[in-house]
């Protein structure tokens, strides 16, 4: 049985993206068939982080969205950023949204049928077979995340320790729960290490009644990396990776 998880945040900047990367790829390292889609139409990037080449793009979400091609043709194999060293069932795939200036701007001017994305991501499970399924979303609330939330079987909440961030994630929160998702939990990224971060995670879980799954501390070594490849991947031992991996490890209901 797969499931589709759902990575959001109300605002941008919370590294979101960054986030869905390495979770998506721990969970996969467990012999998973993991596939991520970018939805952030308006801004993508998380391609970068498994060095996918652009000029190697021949189809992307926006294909399928106008159209063109079965959403499958879009699905490009990064398991390569495994090194061979995970298990042979492992596998994930990326189905990134196009860089052209030209496709971007056709988005914001004309839109595209948000009702083809339900049907994209469940064919994607069927002819893939997918364990599990990653929305790499679009900051904010508004048709394409609203979907999202509706089919996910975990919506992952990311914010920061920031006011305007709580102010955002409550709105969200609420709106999920009249969706009725079946799963939420909240992540916290670039927490500042000198945070009492049990106290941080009793204060919110105090305020969205919602279980605080991981702080990640901002991590210096991960800023130096740029996005140029997967941190937990690179850096398994650090404190940011080992959370990473023990939220991994309660996704898949492997004890923690």
């Amino acid at each position: 049985m797969s499931e589709i998880i759902s990575v959001h945040s109300f605002r941008g900047g919370t590294g979101k993206s960054n986030v869905t990367a390495n979770l998506a790829a721990i969970v996969a390292s467990y012999g998973k068939k993991v596939a991520i889609v970018d939805t952030d139409i308006q801004s993508p990037g998380i391609h970068i982080l498994f060095g996918f080449d652009e000029e190697k793009m021949t189809r992307s979400l926006n294909d399928y969205l106008w159209g063109n091609c079965p959403i499958q043709d879009a699905a490009y194999d990064v398991s390569k950023v495994f090194k061979d060293k995970v298990p042979s069932a492992t596998k994930i795939f990326l189905i990134p949204s196009s860089l052209r200036s030209g496709e971007i701007t056709k988005v914001l001017r004309e839109g595209y049928d948000v009702g083809l994305l339900n049907e994209g991501f469940n064919e994607l499970i069927d002819t893939l077979n997918l364990d599990y399924l990653f929305i790499d979303t679009h900051p904010g609330l508004n048709e394409e995340t609203l979907l999202s939330i509706t089919i996910s079987d975990i919506l992952l909440l990311l914010l920061r320790p920031d006011r305007q961030d709580f102010q955002g994630t409550a709105v969200t929160v609420e709106v999920a729960r009249k969706l009725q998702v079946p799963k939420m939990l909240l992540m916290v990224n670039k927490a500042l290490p000198s945070l009492d971060f049990k106290a941080l995670k009793e204060k919110i879980e105090s305020i969205y009644s919602v279980p605080v799954a991981g702080i990640l501390p901002v991590a210096e070594e991960m800023i130096q990396l740029g996005s140029s490849d997967l941190f937990c991947l690179k850096e398994p031992n650090h404190p940011f990776s080992q959370v990473i991996s023990n939220v991994a490890q309660r996704i898949i209901k492997e004890p923690e």
